[in-house]
């Protein structure tokens, strides 16, 4: 009987370990858990030659621009952030690597046939790659600029895991292009063909866009959203355009490329703002 006692209390101890065990477990995946969502999801957007100045919460006062008000009234303002360079290719390589224009390996907008321009080299350290190794999902959707199809620049060979829109800056000039790139994929746009304007692709990018969010909402994600607006072709879909024709008269001229044999491959096509319907080709 005297055995009973001291086996009862070894088999209580081991209870409580095996409880304690399970219990630090249970808090290590809790901490673990815990560490995973504690990272912040990441949302960069790069509004191309998009000026501080034309944000009504800046003080802009011809139109309003309620949604990036909402973001800065929430938020921070960066009022020391600025471009890497003056041009697009080597501005987005500063941002991408860091580095500045002295350091950073794109130095000019160079074209290299027969689409995009100078890739960044392959031992370039991106933002996208040094996340990646923290456990982030990233997609870039927009406008990219670093490197052509199948290149070493090419978003999927710079860190990124998706990327839906322009590979080449030249032809995201034109708001109705006839392709964009899903990853490697060429993604024919049949609606856009000849004069059609059936699909706006920064609509369609953002579509895409807000799916990557929601498909990665429970994960760790790095979204770099370059959008290609408001750059200079200066026509929109007819919701947006109806909002102000006839308020901002009278409008400059502006001769826009539409037609002829670089039609959509890059010179910015032009929409008659006070004309009664989205175009006038007379």
């Amino acid at each position: 009987m005297k055995l009973q006692f001291p086996i009862a209390k070894a088999l209580g101890l081991c209870l409580i370990f095996l409880l304690s065990a399970c219990q630090s477990t249970n808090q290590q995946e809790q901490q673990a858990s815990t560490a995973k969502t504690s990272k912040p999801n990441i949302i960069y957007i790069l509004a191309d030659d998009l000026g501080y100045g034309d944000l009504s919460s800046f003080g802009q006062q011809r139109f309003q621009t309620p949604n990036l008000d909402a973001l800065a009234n929430g938020g921070m303002i960066l009022s020391q952030h600025y471009a890497g360079t003056t041009v697009c290719a080597p501005s987005r390589s500063s941002l991408m690597t860091g580095l500045h224009t002295g350091h950073t390996p794109i130095r000019g907008n160079k074209r290299i046939p027969p689409e995009g321009q100078e890739p960044l080299p392959t031992e370039s350290l991106t933002i996208a790659e040094k996340l990646k190794t923290a456990g982030y999902i990233n997609g870039a959707f927009g406008k990219w600029g670093l490197g052509g199809p199948g290149s070493i620049g090419a978003p999927e060979n710079q860190g990124f895991d998706n990327f839906f829109g322009y590979l080449s800056q030249t032809l995201a000039h034109n708001y109705y292009p006839y392709h964009l790139w899903d990853n490697d994929q060429k993604v024919m746009l049949p609606e856009n063909e000849g004069k059609q304007e059936g699909v706006y692709a920064p609509n369609l990018i953002h579509d895409k866009a807000l799916a990557f969010i929601e498909e990665n909402k429970d994960t760790n994600f790095f979204l770099f959203y370059p959008s290609v607006i408001p750059h200079a072709e200066l026509f929109a879909p007819e919701e947006y355009m109806a909002k102000y024709r006839g308020k901002f008269l009278p409008e400059k001229v502006y001769e826009g490329k539409d037609d002829g044999e670089r039609y959509r491959l890059g010179p910015y096509g032009c929409l008659l703002y006070t004309s009664p319907s989205p175009r006038d080709r007379g």
